[in-house]
């Protein structure tokens, strides 16, 4: 419940990053911790105002706490099947219960009535079920709830709606209002509390639903029914998933995972569920990812695509050509779930910080940068699309069409880069190859797949920006973060993905031991060396957990499968018990730091599985 204790450098909160489990229902998302407190849930979506946000600061923030009354209880926890069902078994003198929760997914077939499709399908209600089973002896349980709405600047009103038989309190302020259902909860000061117990056998669910304020509280759902619904709707999309090589399981849930990330109604790609969690304990380098990248989910499709997922792919290509509609010099590198365009950050000062790490921010002023690459990421994405069989229709190449035009007229522009830094713009090297890519790629579509475009001026474009790059983006037979430093950076190790060059190129050889020599801190890789002050912030971070896995497919498609095998098992030991990485890691508190569970982690493992599954191939 976010106390905090002395945890090595400053003031770290009792609740690990690595201690929260997902829940998810495919629109937004809840963070419950190992002693069954739900620390963290926006809703509607991900990115809507929190409810819940002692992630972000402690109990006077909001949780909902439902543990044994026993304080010597153990728990052990996990996933049922490939869902989201969250299952932990606790252990108490007394006996043995389970506690299942989840957030059910309701498809208008399982809504029964006008009203409930109409609340299936749209935004007015956010269900999360926590079902407490006996199994033996008699365990009692004891639930905090504190609700604090609109990230906790507004204290609800609360009042008992229900009836001693059917137990009911609703709280509301604005336009937020919940209700909770199933067992008693009286005042205590400014939290609501309640016992429960069962006996073995016996099972009792408890309900919170949020909705608009302006609308009747929604009638209570059929908790057999939608857990039947929510189980089936996510293993028949898991079963979808095609994967054959090491670590299938890992990457099984790692595609779970992305596919909890991206909203089921819009098809946007979050990159993570949270915001603000540090990337430097005590310090600023907090950032809300909960919006759409355009460079992260173009590599999540990618992921999708390699393992059979192509309904995925299709939704994201028709969320890209509605979000990016318009002026190409509109153009942002990333948008809300829905296509958002403003995107505009700002401090919560009702959010202490997590670990004291302040400020705690809401909206991202990376959307107002100029980042380069993107275009890049973009055409090559689409073009896997194309191989993969999801044929452009004539918006979608028209629009490539345009985001070429687009990128020729800032081709001579420094950028802030895929890091985003907000230091001086550079020509950063990773951002000309993506920029070398693009127009490859529109190149190879009109030879090879038949389109039409400018490709005689394409080409010419393609060829300056590799003679650029090659004189300017090489120094000591390295590649270089940019081309006024001799910094390396850990995105050149995505240099051979474009086709550039191979990843045996003498450069790219040479790039890599200069990584090893320079990045590499506790066994995993840094993005860069922040005390070169590329990025103009202060502080430092952690390692960067893609990076790492950036290295492992390095690694295995250069023959050196047993560096790639020892670095892939050390990185996938890091998860945490229910399979979730966030975006960083300390390698000396041994902790998960950052934004979580972060989408960038998790397709590049699955990345580096695939690299990992073709090595051992050729090697056979």
């Amino acid at each position: 419940m976010c106390e905090t204790a002395a945890m090595g450098e400053g003031d770290v909160p009792a609740v690990l990053i690595e201690d929260y489990a997902l829940l998810s229902d495919g629109r937004t998302a809840a963070l419950v911790s190992r002693a069954g407190s739900i620390d963290w849930l926006c809703a509607p979506r991900l990115d809507s105002a929190s409810l819940f946000g002692a992630l972000l600061g402690g109990v006077e923030q909001g949780h909902w706490s439902l543990r044994p009354a026993d304080p010597d209880a153990t728990a052990t926890r996990h996933y049922d099947g490939d869902t989201f069902c969250l299952v932990t078994r606790w252990s108490t003198a007394d006996g043995v219960a389970e506690v299942t929760e989840w957030m059910p997914i309701l498809l208008p077939k399982d809504a029964g009535s006008l009203e409930g499709a109409r609340a299936a399908l749209g935004a007015d209600r956010t269900d999360i079920i926590r079902r407490i089973t006996g199994i033996t002896g008699r365990v009692g349980f004891v639930q905090e709830l504190r609700l604090r709405f609109d990230y906790a600047r507004a204290l609800p009103w609360v009042r008992q709606t229900g009836s001693p038989e059917s137990p009911e309190l609703t709280a509301t302020a604005g336009p937020d209002a919940v209700v909770v259902r199933g067992a008693a909860l009286q005042p205590h000061g400014h939290s609501h509390v309640g016992t429960v117990e069962v006996a073995a056998g016996e099972s009792v669910d408890l309900a919170l639903t949020w909705f608009p304020s302006y609308r009747p509280a929604p009638a209570p759902l059929d908790a057999e029914a939608a857990e039947r619904a929510t189980r089936a709707w996510w293993q028949d999309w898991a079963d979808g998933i095609a994967h054959e090589g090491p670590h299938e399981d890992d990457v099984r849930r790692s595609l779970l995972i992305l596919r909890a990330l991206t909203n089921r109604e819009t098809g946007g790609i979050a990159a993570a569920a949270t915001t603000s969690l540090p990337e430097d304990f005590g310090g600023a380098r907090n950032w809300d990812y909960r919006y759409v990248w355009l460079r992260d989910a173009a590599l999540t499709l990618e992921a999708l695509l390699a393992h059979g997922l192509a309904d995925e792919a299709r939704a994201w290509r028709d969320w890209l050509l509605r979000a990016v509609a318009g002026d190409p010099a509109d153009l942002q590198i990333m948008y809300g779930l829905a296509g958002e365009r403003d995107l505009h950050e700002r401090e919560m000062r009702s959010l202490p910080g997590y670990a004291g790490s302040a400020p705690v921010r809401v909206g991202n002023a990376a959307a107002e940068q100029f980042q380069a690459d993107v275009v890049g990421e973009v055409m090559v994405t689409l073009a896997a699309a194309r191989r993969a069989g999801l044929d452009d229709s004539a918006r979608s190449w028209s629009l490539q069409r345009v985001l070429l035009r687009h990128a020729e007229q800032r081709l001579d522009r420094p950028d802030n880069g895929m890091w985003e830094i907000r230091g001086d713009p550079q020509f950063f090297t990773h951002s000309r190859v993506m920029l070398w890519a693009a127009f490859d790629r529109g190149v190879r579509a009109v030879e090879e797949d038949g389109e039409h475009g400018e490709v005689d001026r394409w080409r010419e474009v393609r060829d300056r920006l590799r003679a650029e790059i090659d004189a300017h983006g090489v120094r000591g037979g390295r590649f270089v973060q940019h081309r006024d430093t001799d910094e390396v950076d850990a995105s050149l190790l995505l240099i051979p993905r474009t086709g550039y060059c191979a990843p045996d190129d003498p450069r790219m050889l040479a790039t890599v031991e200069r990584i090893e020599e320079t990045l590499i801190h506790g066994g995993l890789v840094n993005r860069y060396r922040t005390r070169s002050g590329v990025d103009g912030l202060p502080g430092g971070e952690h390692t960067f957990l893609a990076c790492s896995f950036w290295l492992v497919e390095q690694y295995a498609v250069t023959g050196r499968m047993a560096e790639a095998r020892e670095l892939m098992d050390r990185l996938c030991a890091l998860r945490n018990d229910v399979g979730m990485l966030s975006e960083e890691y300390d390698p000396v508190g041994h902790r998960h730091v950052g934004n979580t569970p972060q989408a960038f982690s998790h397709l590049s493992l699955v990345r580096a599985a695939d690299a990992l599954a073709a090595g051992l191939h050729s090697e056979r």
